[in-house]
């Protein structure tokens, strides 16, 4: 299959490409730089330059190829509403390439606030609007509504690996800003996690059994307890362990508190029955441990 792949460059997307080429198919990559443009072709993909936010070019990207994966995502949390209308408007646009053909789209979510508590599985139901504004699968949804093979990889918080620059990252710099790594109240709130390689795994698959029976969760650890997360940051750091109460957890965290209490212990069982998953890679406390304090 010829696969074309958005955010083909970054830490998730590299990921994919790798793990689609080494399987044997073909794969276009959307490069806005010179830079990405220059991996993707190293990596032995081929090159669409552009962005997700020009329509054109990912309906170009997406009638040319027999399967869409679709990770871009911009992360500045600064702009953050009128990044998640620009992912659902690319998702359109990619859905728009494929009206009245079985070639499948996968785009990317999330699981973290699925649920409260409750294990999470895939039959549980994303967010309204209201509650967060990202609308990757609702956009799916509305494409499949329309016939198109499309549906959503979940990912967890952590979906780790070497050069993540997502939550643990985030956690760490905030540890080291404060002088010490935090936990709120008993630290027993769970994050689901993944290495990044084993989560490419569940593209790869749900693409090749067509994008339907979706979403599909890339969840290889069900929960680790966020104190245990914190205790893996103090120990890298050298810093000291201490339990922030939930009133205080703002002034410690700031705009990542929310995230820092998520409680979302997630299940992958049926992703693993239907696909055939079987997670293979380190998992998050040692990966922690081994390569996040480097240098």
């Amino acid at each position: 299959m010829n696969i074309f792949v958005t955010g083909a460059t970054g830490f998730v997307g590299s990921a994919i490409v790798r793990e689609l080429l080494s399987a044997g198919h073909a794969v276009t990559g959307l490069a806005r730089s010179d830079a990405s443009a220059a991996a993707l072709e190293a990596a032995g993909a081929q090159v669409l330059r552009g962005s997700i936010a020009d329509p054109d070019i990912l309906q170009r990207g997406a009638s040319a190829a027999d399967g869409v994966i679709h990770t871009a995502f911009n992360h500045d949390f600064s702009k953050f509403l009128d990044n998640c209308a620009e992912d659902a408007r690319a998702i359109e646009a990619l859905g728009s390439a494929l009206v009245g053909s079985d070639r499948p789209l996968l785009v990317t979510s999330g699981v973290a606030l699925l649920t409260d508590g409750r294990l999470a599985t895939e039959a549980d139901l994303p967010p309204d609007a209201s509650a967060f504004p990202r609308r990757s699968e609702a956009a799916a949804a509305a494409l499949a509504a329309q016939g198109l093979q499309a549906t959503a990889v979940r990912l967890p918080p952590s979906t780790h690996g070497a050069g993540d620059h997502g939550f643990v990252p985030i956690l760490i710099d905030i540890a080291r800003s404060k002088g010490v790594s935090a936990y709120i109240g008993d630290g027993m709130n769970r994050w689901p996690a993944t290495h990044r390689a084993d989560a490419a795994k569940v593209y790869r698959l749900a693409l090749e059994r067509g994008a339907t029976d979706g979403p599909y969760h890339a969840v290889a650890e069900e929960g680790i307890a966020f104190r245990q997360i914190a205790e893996a940051i103090g120990q890298g750091l050298g810093l000291p362990v201490a339990s922030v109460a939930p009133a205080d957890a703002e002034t410690h965290f700031g705009w990542f508190t929310r995230f820092a209490a998520i409680n979302v212990p997630t299940s992958s069982a049926r992703t693993r029955d239907l696909l055939g998953w079987q997670p293979t890679q380190i998992d998050l406390l040692a990966d922690i441990a081994q390569h996040y304090f480097a240098g």
